[in-house]
């Protein structure tokens, strides 16, 4: 199920249309934050198809590839088109898993503060009060085709794509492309394996 459907054509965009795909925007992000506090229950261990259901509803918003792109920089351009989706196969997997090493997070209390759009980006302010400990979550999302898709996660003015890409470029500067995707082969066998 597409989380960020369609919501208007964002060529010569007026004022009051803004606003119309900002209130929808922030409808979509409640209907999400609803539907995997839903899935989850209120409290406890939750089983292996809740977990599934769980690792869809919170990553499916995510555009991976513009992210992966994003986080490699310039050596994305270096890379052939396998490369490419090789390496955001195995980015998005690890996304998936580690998104579901800590799932009372999404038990926690969330708030929309703000949502801006500019043409086909929107910025999304959000708080998330976890054992009474306010998070800033800002979420820069980028209208793909006919869907709205998150393309970087913004924590306490931390952007998640910054982190990763810091850590995958200097791999790829000192020891290249290959050495970077075994890396990252081991550390998803890993996640799957605590997972």
């Amino acid at each position: 199920m597409t989380l960020l459907m369609t919501l208007v054509s964002v060529a010569s965009v007026t004022p009051v249309q803004a606003r119309q795909v900002e209130s929808e925007i922030r409808s979509i992000f409640e209907q999400r934050d609803s539907d995997i506090k839903n899935i989850l229950g209120a409290d406890g261990e939750i089983t292996s198809e809740q977990e599934d259901l769980l690792r869809h509803a919170v990553n499916d918003m995510f555009d991976f590839g513009a992210m992966g792109s994003a986080a490699l920089g310039r050596h994305w351009a270096d890379l052939s088109s396998a490369q490419q989706v090789e390496f955001v196969d195995v980015f998005a997997d690890i996304v998936r898993h580690q998104s579901l090493a800590d799932v009372d997070i999404y038990r926690a209390r969330v708030t929309y503060d703000d949502v801006t759009v500019t043409g086909e980006q929107a910025r999304v302010m959000t708080t998330t009060t976890y054992k009474d400990v306010p998070t800033q979550v800002e979420y820069l999302l980028s209208l793909s085709g006919s869907t709205w898709l998150a393309t970087d996660v913004i924590l306490d003015e931390v952007s998640t794509v910054d982190g990763y890409s810091r850590s995958f470029q200097s791999v790829i500067r000192k020891r290249g492309f290959d050495a970077l995707m075994s890396s990252l082969n081991r550390r998803l066998e890993r996640t799957r394996t605590e997972g």
